[in-house]
């Protein structure tokens, strides 16, 4: 075993411990369900923005989209940047403290489902059990995303074998899960974010220096763009970068439309409901919001860079091409080739907290809807809180196992590919619901079933007729968000209201922040 190796599997190793150790020390700290899903509500801003973020941008920030500019899909990820960057800022603006002070008013409910039938007074538990439906269903989808990126992860820098790096992230991310709840996520997702942060900004000066500056970086890879469109570098290549190049107005709207996400992602919106208060909305915004720019700044420059970067400066050597799917290891390969084995081995496991900190979040929001809000809130009203926290880990295991089968399945190697579906999915699912919920009086429990429905029935089915073009090549989320909205505001108008809900709308409107 050579000295390189060894460094870099120091470094993992260090890392993933004391990731394991952090959730044994958040353990002791789970007294009941409130303060495993929510850590108590006494979570400061700048973990809740770093903890958020992270969650929210898993490893497709650091693999996806590097990958995607690497096949010279810069306009895509720029729109699609841009697109998420205004959508996180929004939701910060106008979700989290109404989010926050309704969730409270609305007899302290700590879970998305939980919240819904407490805001619309749901006694036949209908909405919840649709809610949790949704949220287990596309979070599996999104969890094995996560598990991708770790096999790819671990078979890039080790040459591990594929299901061996799977079996790897999947043993380590239950083990912090299931011990620590959302103080352990948290702790994690906010040292995990710094790392994300410093392995971008440094490396990004980095790559530029090397190459001779802005405008000598710029150079080479259009040159590189060109010899790939010319079929320099082989068939798949310039098909990819065809592609690309035929970036027209759905393409551009589809990218831009990644923003509606935000307003319907249960394990980022449910940081807004365990900020300690509204007073701390403010500071997280700005800390979230300045953390994305850079880090999308940081995926542009390495994904479109990389590709000259690891020719060395020989654009004529074809052994630097990543294909075949490897485009998406661009980030780690530059790593690789950029530092000494340990300090690459450190900046690597940002790709690994990218894909911890995400799928950690999911499975734990993906849980609450099995342990609090199913069986606590419908199966066995009567059960302690320990029960609930049995269940809760119990979910967390085999959502986790599920999960993990899906990457066995056909296709279901691409993490750009199964972030995309399960991001529309939630977005078209619950996104209208979370505004119409915190503004709009007189939306009704009926019109929240019919849109919960509508809209994620639209992206499934949208998603599976993109192959036949046109129209259909509008990402799923556009569709499916208009369907959700449409259902929820038509069925809520015509369908009476509960004065109930009303009087207790006024209630929740009335408190002060």
């Amino acid at each position: 075993m050579s000295a390189q190796l060894v460094a870099k599997i120091v470094a993992f190793v260090l890392y993933l411990g004391f990731m394991i150790y952090i959730g044994l020390r958040s353990a002791k700290n789970n007294n009941s369900p409130k303060d495993f899903f929510l850590g108590g509500r006494k979570v400061g801003p700048w973990v809740t923005a770093l903890s958020a973020e992270a969650s929210d941008s898993s490893a497709w920030v650091l693999m996806g989209l590097p990958g995607l500019c690497y096949l010279g899909g810069i306009k895509e990820t720029v729109w699609t940047a841009l697109g998420l960057i205004v959508g996180t800022y929004l939701n910060w603006l106008f979700v989290a403290k109404p989010l926050r002070k309704s969730s409270i008013a609305f007899d302290d409910a700590i879970t998305i489902p939980n919240f819904f039938s407490k805001r619309f007074n749901d006694k036949s538990h209908i909405l919840t059990v649709v809610s949790a439906f949704f949220i287990v269903f596309f979070f599996t989808i999104y969890t094995a995303s996560g598990f991708v990126a770790c096999a790819k992860l671990f078979r890039s820098v080790f040459g591990l074998n594929y299901y061996i790096g799977l079996v790897i992230g999947l043993v380590v991310i239950l083990t912090y899960t299931i011990l620590g709840g959302y103080l352990a996520v948290c702790t994690t997702d906010f040292l995990q974010g710094a790392l994300i942060f410093v392995a971008f900004v440094i490396s990004s000066i980095v790559i530029i220096v090397s190459l001779g500056g802005i405008g000598s970086a710029v150079d080479q890879a259009s040159q590189f763009n060109a010899f790939a469109l010319a079929g320099k570098f082989g068939e798949e290549l310039k098909n990819a970068f065809s592609g690309n190049a035929s970036f027209g107005l759905f393409s551009g709207i589809s990218a831009f439309s990644w923003g509606l996400g935000y307003f319907g992602m249960p394990h980022i919106i449910i940081r807004f409901m365990g900020i300690r208060s509204n007073q701390d909305v403010k500071k997280a915004r700005r800390i979230g919001t300045s953390w994305m720019l850079i880090s999308y700044i940081g995926t542009f420059i390495i994904g479109t860079l990389g590709t000259v970067y690891l020719a060395g400066g020989d654009l004529s050597n074809p052994a630097m091409l990543l294909t075949g799917g490897a485009q998406e290891t661009v980030f780690s390969e530059t790593m690789l080739k950029m530092y000494p084995a340990f300090i690459a081995g450190l900046f690597l496991c940002a790709i690994l907290a990218a894909s911890m900190s995400t799928a950690d979040s999911q499975l734990l929001s993906a849980s609450s809807s099995i342990s609090f809000d199913i069986y606590k809130g419908i199966i066995n009203k009567d059960a302690d809180e320990k029960k609930v926290l049995l269940i809760s880990r119990i979910s967390v295991l085999v959502i986790a196992l599920i999960a993990f089968g899906l990457c066995f399945l056909p296709n279901n190697n691409s993490i750009f590919g199964l972030v995309s579906y399960a991001w529309a999915g939630f977005g078209a699912t619950f996104g209208p619901l979370v505004l119409l919920s915190l503004f709009w009086k007189n939306c009704t429990k009926e019109g929240a079933i019919a849109g919960i429905i509508g809209g994620g029935v639209t992206v499934v089915v949208w998603h599976n007729l993109a192959s036949l073009g046109g129209i259909f090549s509008l990402y799923e989320i556009v569709p499916g968000f208009i369907v959700c909205l449409l259902l929820t505001v038509l069925v809520s108008l015509f369908t009476k209201k509960d004065e109930e809900v009303l009087a207790a709308f006024d209630r929740y409107k009335a408190i002060a922040d």
